[in-house]
């Protein structure tokens, strides 16, 4: 189970890089401030879903112990 939630783990962090960089190079064009914010409001939700994630596994891993 915690190689299942290492690996969801590992891609929801790949969402939150991609999330970040499309909302980042649609600041820099200057595009539609609206839609910036909701890709960052979209990176707030999945860094707070790979942070579960990330306490999920350690904890179904025993956590170093």
């Amino acid at each position: 189970m915690s190689s299942f939630t290492t690996v969801l783990t590992v891609i929801v962090m790949g969402l939150v890089a991609l999330v970040l960089i499309r909302g980042l190079f649609n600041m820099v064009k200057g595009q539609d401030a609206n839609r910036s914010n909701k890709l960052m409001q979209l990176r707030v939700l999945l860094q707070a879903v790979a942070i579960g994630l990330i306490m999920l596994t350690l904890w179904l891993s025993g956590g170093g112990r």
